[in-house]
C-alpha cells in the first residue's frame, strides 16, 4: 500500500469534555482551553508539511482544523464521514447519569459491547465510515503528502483500528488520544496491513 502520511488530530477541549460529559454528535464548540490547545498544536503540525486538511463538519473539529489552515494556508475541507459516533439518547450525560438511567446498557458498554436500545451508532458502523472517507483522501493526495484528519475520540480510535486491518468491533487495543493530540499513520508498502501506526498520542 503507497499513500500520503496522515495525521490524525483530536479536537481542542469543550465544555462537555471537562465536565465528562458524553458528546456523540451534539454539535459543540471549543472552549478557551481548546482554542489554547488547536493554537499550540497547530505549528506542530505544520512543520510536518501538510499538504491537504479534512475535518469533521462538527464545529469543534472545525475550528481546531481552521486554526492550522489559517496558519498553512491550506482549505479546511468539511467530511461529514468524520463525526463522532452518536450516542443517542446518553448525548450530554456524565457516566454517572447514563449508570442511573440505563444500568443494564451501561454495562453492555463498560464491558466492550453495544449498548441497546439507546440509538448509538455501532462500532463497525464508525470505523468502516471513518475509514473509507480516510481512505478516499488517501488515495486523491498521491504518495508524497501529508494528509491531516481532525476528527474525535471515538471516531478516530475507531477508523485507525480499521486502517489497521483489525476488528473495530472487538479489539480495544489502541488508547483513545487527549484533546488536540494526534496519531501519525504511514503507508506499509507490501505488507499486510497496508498502513503502520509510527507515533501515537503526540502533543504540542
Amino acid at each position: 500500500m503507497s499513500g500520503p502520511t496522515i495525521i490524525f488530530w483530536r479536537h481542542g477541549q469543550t465544555d462537555y469534555n471537562a465536565a465528562g460529559r458524553l458528546q456523540g454528535q451534539s454539535d459543540i464548540e471549543l472552549n478557551a482551553t481548546g482554542v489554547r490547545q488547536a493554537e499550540i498544536a497547530a505549528p506542530r503540525i505544520a512543520e510536518l508539511g501538510p499538504t491537504r486538511i479534512i475535518s469533521s463538519d462538527l464545529l469543534r473539529a472545525k475550528r481546531t482544523a481552521e486554526v492550522l489552515g489559517d496558519l498553512t494556508g491550506l482549505p479546511v475541507e468539511l467530511e461529514p464521514r468524520l463525526r463522532e459516533r452518536s450516542f443517542g439518547l446518553w448525548e450530554g450525560l456524565t457516566q454517572a447519569e447514563i449508570e442511573a438511567g440505563w444500568p443494564e446498557a451501561f454495562r453492555a458498554w463498560r464491558q466492550g459491547e453495544e449498548p441497546e436500545g439507546i440509538g448509538a451508532d455501532s462500532r463497525r458502523e464508525v470505523g468502516r465510515r471513518v475509514a473509507a472517507a480516510v481512505l478516499e483522501a488517501a488515495a486523491a493526495g498521491g504518495d508524497d503528502g501529508v494528509l491531516v484528519v481532525v476528527a474525535h475520540g471515538a471516531a478516530i480510535t475507531l477508523g485507525l483500528t480499521h486502517l489497521l486491518d483489525l476488528d473495530s468491533a472487538s479489539w480495544f487495543g489502541l488508547a483513545g488520544l487527549d484533546n488536540c493530540a494526534w496519531a501519525v499513520v504511514g503507508p506499509n508498502p507490501g505488507r499486510r496491513p497496508g498502513w503502520r501506526l509510527t507515533a501515537h498520542n503526540l502533543q504540542g
